[in-house]
């Protein structure tokens, strides 16, 4: 068998294969991520130590290798790198920052008042809840960035409306999932920041380049929302007696968004004005937030005790896992994994440029059902990176963007995972949701009802391949570098 495929693959391809294979039949096995990350490269460490050693091989002869420095002793060096890469690193301090403004946010009760004001404002429309979901979602991925907790909030707020009022339960579900993955791309997003650090780019290049593609795609969903309810008026009917809009409606939908709206601003404006770096914004954003609370009346001790555990558990899973990829990724170059996979991408279209990254995007979709973004982000993007660099990609940076090429491949790839959370049979926000739906609704209501969203999110991820100025062009007149 060994002679068999060493006429075809050397050892370190076989090496890398196995590694990837192994990690992702541990996921299936329920292993938690971190471990079955650093299980794999633990195993791997030890096949590389005792047994691909050339002065003991066993297969010596058979199939080629190159040892490329894989020992305990290497290992050594990998501590230093994992603290002065991540815990020393002051782009990742905004991490826990922006989690706990998301889920101050959340516990402050804006969502809540937006949520009835805009429903008085907006529910006397056609389909009005659904723009009302939309416009909330958008709203929430500026502030909070946190997908599970816009979804679950979202839906625990909107669905039991939309079910009173005999919305289609496809189209209910359908908003509701696709206004809460929002938070992936809009800014302050988490997971920018962690692509950021991985593709060693501007965080506040990424920041501007998403809010374009995202705001795009708030839009394309409202304009669904209307033309649906006009092709379908059934899926979404408007209440037998319509209460009248006043003055004191728009007035009260003012006052519910304004505060969210100062937030934003307080938190984007600074880093696009440059008088704040994006660590700093996500100081500011974790006051404001703290501040709307307490005007809101919804700050106590034990609104705080929760707030912070619950950042300092989500701050610490990202920051496990972050670890855990590294030892990962350490492993798997020092078999030459990150030269395989680069080689095999550029190779699979010759070079060509747009083929290349359509490719990269189609395999970070496929990765997008079995990996959460973290691990994504961390393991898939180091590894992709000296191939968008390699290529002859015609991205306009308007001289003030370094590396405009990079910048828009984050933002495509941070489009393609909010795509392949949505699409199914397993995508993570479906899950979400179908945790907090009342009785009567099924994962089949939701799976029929995200269908048309994900068309929409391939047609803005289709817009943004198209048009890169979208992503480099508010960089360059804001915040160049």
């Amino acid at each position: 068998m060994l002679e068999f495929l060493g006429q075809f693959l050397t050892l370190n391809e076989i090496a890398v294969i196995a590694m990837f294979a192994t990690f992702i039949w541990m996921l299936f096995r329920g292993i938690p991520v971190a471990m079955a990350l650093v299980g794999v490269s633990l195993v791997f460490v030890l096949i590389a130590e005792f047994f691909l050693d050339p002065n003991r091989s066993l297969f010596r002869g058979i199939i080629e290798f190159d040892r490329t420095g894989i020992s305990y002793q290497r290992l050594q060096a990998l501590s230093g790198r994992l603290f002065g890469s991540i815990v020393k690193n002051p782009v990742l301090v905004a991490l826990p920052m922006f989690i706990f403004m998301g889920l101050m946010l959340d516990q402050s009760g804006v969502a809540q008042r937006m949520m009835h004001s805009m429903q008085k404002l907006f529910g006397s429309l056609r389909g009005g809840l659904s723009l009302t979901v939309l416009l909330i979602g958008i709203i929430l991925a500026a502030s909070t960035g946190v997908i599970g907790a816009s979804v679950t909030l979202l839906g625990v707020m909107a669905l039991p409306a939309m079910m009173k009022q005999n919305y289609s339960k496809p189209i209910a579900t359908g908003t509701i999932a696709s206004a809460g993955t929002l938070g992936i791309l809009i800014p302050p997003s988490i997971m920018l920041v962690i692509m950021s650090d991985q593709l060693a780019i501007s965080l506040g290049d990424l920041f501007m380049g998403a809010l374009f593609p995202g705001l795009i795609l708030g839009a394309l969903y409202i304009v669904f929302i209307v033309i649906y309810g006009l092709v379908n008026p059934k899926a979404m009917p408007a209440p037998e007696k319509p209460d009248e809009v006043t003055w004191e409606d728009v007035k009260e939908v003012l006052l519910a968004v304004l505060p969210p709206m100062f937030l934003i601003l307080l938190v984007l404006g600074s880093i696009f004005a440059g008088f704040a770096t994006p660590t700093e914004a996500s100081g500011l954003g974790a006051m404001g937030a703290t501040l709307l609370a307490l005007a809101n009346r919804r700050l106590n001790w034990t609104v705080l005790k929760e707030v912070s555990r619950s950042t300092m558990n989500t701050a610490g899973y990202i920051v496990g896992i972050f670890l855990a990829a590294n030892f990962f990724a350490f492993v798997l170059r020092r078999y030459g994994g990150d030269e395989i996979v680069q080689n095999l991408v550029l190779n699979a279209f010759d070079g060509h440029p747009y083929w290349t990254v359509a490719f990269i995007l189609f395999i970070v979709f496929l990765l997008g059902f079995l990996l959460d973004w973290i691990e994504i982000t961390i393991i898939i993007m180091p590894l992709m990176l000296p191939i968008i660099l390699a290529l002859d990609l015609a991205v306009p940076g308007f001289d003030q963007v370094r590396d405009p090429s990079v910048v828009w491949f984050a933002i495509l790839v941070a489009v393609t995972l909010q795509t392949s959370f949505l699409t199914p049979p397993v995508g993570f926000a479906l899950f979400y949701l179908k945790g907090v739906c009342p009785p009567g609704v099924s994962l089949a209501h939701i799976y029929k009802g995200v269908v048309p969203f994900v068309m929409l999110q391939l047609l803005g991820l289709l817009i943004v391949f198209e048009f890169p100025a979208l992503t480099t062009w508010l960089p360059s007149v804001a915040y160049g570098n």
